[in-house]
C-alpha cells in the first residue's frame, strides 16, 4: 500500500511538471490575411497580407499600427488612396520592411512610374504619423471627382491632381519618416503644409514623370531633413518654399544629404537640386550635388528669408554643362566653404560603385550602384558639426522619440563603409 502511494505520488508530480513545461511556450500569432475597405483601425500583425480593395480611412480619434514584414496589396483598378484622420504608425524593420506596393503583374517597365494606386493623405485631424522601414511603389494616381481625397477636401482638393506617395498637413502635427523608400511614383514623393517633421535616412528614385519634387515642404512646417538619398527626381530633390500662409513660417535645416542626377528630365527649366523661395529660412550644410540641372536655386522675385545659412555643401559635374549651371549668381546660391569647381569632372566625389558618367537623363535606378565615399574621396572632411537642428532631442510619438541624427564631417549621406 505505502508503495503504491509512492508511485501515486512521483506519478501526479510528473504529469504536474509536464503541464508546466507546456505553458511556458508562447503562443503563435498568425499573420492577417485580410481584405479591407472603408475604415480600418487597430493593428496588422507582423508578416500579414493585406489586400486594399477600396479607399480606406482612419477615423479622427483611432490609429493603425502596421508591424514588420507586412504587404499591403493595392488594387490596380480600384486605385485606392489610404486616408489618415486619426494616427498611422507603420513601424518596419531594415530586414522586415513594411511594403505598400500592387501585385507582381503590375510591377513593370511599362508602369514605371506607377500611377496604379493613390498615396497616404493625412489631414488637420492627425495628430501623429510614423513611416519606419516602410517601402512605397507605383503609386501616384490622378485624382477624379469620386476620390475620397477630393470629396473631404483633402490634398489640392480637386481632380486631375496626382497623389503624393505622403502628404500631410496638420501644422500641430507630427511626422517622423526614416529609413524608408519612395520609388516608381507618378509626381511628388512627399508634399508637407505643416507639423513637427524628421525626414532621415530615406531613398527617392525612379520619380517624377513630367514633374514632381522629392521632399516638397511648404509653410506651417519645422523640419529637419537628413542622410537622404535622391536619386533623378524630374524636377528638385528638395524644394523648400513657405508659401501658404500658415503658422509657423517654414523652417528646414537639410544637411549630409546625397542628390544625383536630380532635374534634368524637368520639360521646363526650373530648379535641379535645392530650391528655395517665398521667405522659407532654409540652413543648408554638408549637402553632396552630384551631375545636378543646378546648385542651390533660389526664385528671384519670391526669395528665401534672410536668416538663411549655406555652408559646406559639394558639387560635382561630369559634364561641363552641368558644372555651368552651379556656378554662383544671381539665382544659384553660393555658401560659405562651399566645394565649386569650374570644369567637368573636378572634384570628384569617387563613389564607391556609381559610374558618373552615367546619361544624366537616366532614371532607372540600379540597386548595385553604391554612393558610399571611397577612402581617398575629397568629399571627406568637407563637412562641419557645428550648426543647431531643430529636433536635436527629438520628436515624441506613441512614447517613441525620434531625435534627428548627428550631422557628420563628411559632405552627403554616405561615409565611408
Amino acid at each position: 500500500m505505502k508503495k503504491l502511494l509512492i508511485l501515486s505520488i512521483l506519478a501526479v508530480t510528473f504529469l504536474a511538471g509536464c503541464k508546466d513545461d507546456t505553458t511556458d511556450v508562447p503562443a503563435v500569432v498568425k499573420p492577417d490575411e485580410l481584405s479591407v475597405t472603408g475604415e480600418v483601425s487597430g493593428t496588422w500583425k507582423k508578416s500579414s497580407i493585406i489586400t486594399v480593395k477600396g479607399d480606406i480611412i482612419v477615423p479622427a480619434g483611432k490609429s493603425l499600427t502596421i508591424e514588420e514584414g507586412t504587404t499591403i496589396v493595392m488594387d490596380t483598378t480600384i486605385k485606392p488612396e489610404v486616408i489618415v484622420n486619426g494616427n498611422l504608425y507603420a513601424i518596419g524593420t531594415a530586414a522586415n520592411p513594411i511594403k505598400f506596393t500592387v501585385l507582381e503583374g503590375g510591377r513593370t517597365a511599362k508602369n514605371k512610374y506607377g500611377q496604379l494606386w493613390g498615396g497616404i493623405l493625412a489631414s488637420k485631424t492627425c495628430a501623429e504619423m510614423v513611416l519606419n522601414n516602410v517601402i512605397m511603389e507605383y503609386g501616384g494616381a490622378v485624382t477624379t471627382e469620386a476620390s475620397t481625397s477630393v470629396k473631404l477636401g483633402l490634398y489640392k482638393a480637386v481632380s486631375g491632381e496626382y497623389d503624393p506617395a505622403i502628404w500631410f498637413s496638420n501644422t500641430s502635427g507630427k511626422l517622423v519618416v526614416t529609413n524608408t523608400t519612395i520609388r516608381n511614383w507618378r509626381d511628388d514623393a512627399t508634399y508637407i503644409e505643416g507639423g513637427s517633421v524628421i525626414f532621415a535616412n530615406n531613398s527617392f528614385y525612379t520619380t517624377g514623370m513630367s514633374g514632381g519634387d522629392g521632399i516638397n515642404i511648404k509653410s506651417g512646417v519645422i523640419a529637419d531633413v537628413a542622410y537622404n538619398f535622391i536619386y533623378s527626381t524630374n524636377t528638385n530633390a528638395l524644394k523648400l518654399s513657405s508659401t501658404g500662409g500658415r503658422t509657423p513660417q517654414a523652417y528646414v535645416v537639410a544637411y549630409n544629404n546625397t542628390i544625383v542626377n536630380t532635374g534634368w528630365r524637368r520639360p521646363t527649366v526650373k530648379g535641379g537640386s535645392i530650391w528655395v523661395e517665398q521667405s522659407v529660412r532654409a540652413d543648408l550644410y554638408n549637402n553632396l550635388m552630384a551631375n545636378c540641372r543646378f546648385g542651390i536655386k533660389r526664385d528671384t522675385k519670391l526669395p528665401e528669408d534672410t536668416r538663411s545659412v549655406v555652408s559646406n555643401n559639394y558639387y560635382y559635374g561630369f559634364t561641363q554643362d552641368a558644372v555651368d549651371q552651379f556656378q554662383p549668381s544671381k539665382e544659384i546660391i553660393a555658401g560659405t566653404n562651399d566645394v565649386i569647381g569650374t570644369k567637368a569632372d573636378q572634384n570628384d566625389p569617387k563613389f564607391v560603385n556609381y559610374p558618373t558618367s552615367t546619361d544624366k537623363l537616366n532614371a532607372d535606378y540600379n540597386t548595385t550602384w553604391d554612393f558610399h565615399l571611397t577612402a581617398g574621396s575629397p568629399a571627406l572632411g568637407k563637412g562641419i558639426t557645428t550648426f543647431t537642428r531643430n529636433f536635436k532631442d527629438g520628436i515624441t510619438l506613441n512614447g517613441v522619440t525620434y531625435k534627428s541624427p548627428d550631422p557628420a564631417t563628411y559632405a552627403g549621406a554616405f561615409g565611408t563603409k
